[in-house]
């Protein structure tokens, strides 16, 4: 949109689907690269050969990648943000940060009760992969210092719920697909994304409990389909019904307000106007001392 007039002025050119991050080579090299070293921090224990170094340490592992894995989400966080997270996009990270963070302690403790788990799902659909991942990451962060939750566990969190968040960004039909079809496939893979997020925390704190059960313990060195067995044992015992209620939470929560949240964070971002292109053209400039024109105030309300 432009406010013409004989001298020229100022054209606004909003997109259709305003994302507050644009993911760059440089970030979707940095996602790859810590989302490879994450599959081998959380893994290791099926993928070591029983000659490996690790399994001599097996113990101390999960704590070594602890201190480790921090400063490779801070790296990532980084580059995705040198890379086009504006004072827009931060501001609004702050915001569903914040209250990601204050939903966690809602359902924590009951059944495996966690609201949150929703609001990422929705937020990363709106706001993309790139934004999901920071969002995800931080919340998690925000809500362990809010609920006291930290420990050696927290850096795997942030991950998982890194991953959590950008798997909802990623998934197909950003610009076209609307409504009840919508709404469904969130449900569903908010669904899908309780159960794996919750696997993956297991795999992460399964090592840290040997010879807990024979029958379910990790033990180091065992072929693969041995430990598989041990692990899917393990999780069925301890936290099935917790990933269940996580599960049921996020579905009943999307198909109910899913839709009224969706098109709150779209209105959120449209009035943002993330992408907006603004530009001057040229022109005699106007008479002396006159101040430069600006968007009309029709375009910055309906933005």
């Amino acid at each position: 949109m432009a406010d013409g007039g004989p001298g020229g002025g100022l054209t606004v050119s909003p997109v259709s689907s305003p994302r507050p991050v644009r993911l760059g080579p440089r970030s979707v090299a940095a996602l790859a690269l810590i989302s490879a070293i994450g599959v081998a921090f959380f893994g290791w224990p099926l993928l070591a050969d029983e000659r490996s170094g690790v399994v001599a340490h097996a113990e101390d592992a999960p704590w070594l990648f602890a201190l480790l894995l921090p400063l490779l989400v801070a790296v990532v966080v980084a580059t995705i943000a040198d890379t086009g997270m504006g004072a827009k996009a931060v501001a609004m990270l702050g915001v569903l940060a914040a209250v990601g963070a204050a939903m966690r302690p809602l359902g924590a403790g009951t059944a495996g009760l966690e609201p949150m788990f929703f609001l990422m799902v929705l937020a990363g659909r709106v706001l993309g992969p790139g934004f999901g991942f920071v969002l995800g990451s931080v919340t998690m962060f925000a809500s362990a210092l809010l609920t006291g939750g930290v420990g050696p566990w927290l850096p795997f969190q942030m991950l998982a719920m890194g991953w959590f968040t950008m798997g909802a960004g990623l998934l197909p039909g950003a610009e076209r697909l609307r409504g009840r079809a919508e709404t469904l496939m969130l449900a569903g893979y908010g669904a899908l994304a309780a159960f794996a997020y919750g696997t993956v925390m297991n795999l992460q704190g399964w090592t840290i409990v040997p010879g807990m059960a024979t029958g379910i313990s990790f033990q180091p060195g065992e072929p693969l389909q041995d430990n598989l067995v041990r692990f899917f044992a393990y999780v069925a015992a301890t936290s099935l019904g917790w990933d269940l209620g996580r599960a049921v939470l996020t579905v009943v929560l999307t198909l109910t307000v899913g839709p009224a949240v969706l098109a709150l964070l779209r209105r959120a971002t449209r009035r943002a106007a993330f992408e907006a292109q603004v530009t001057f053209e040229g022109g005699d400039g106007g008479a002396a001392g006159e101040p430069p024109h600006r968007a009309p105030r029709a375009y910055e309300e309906s933005s």
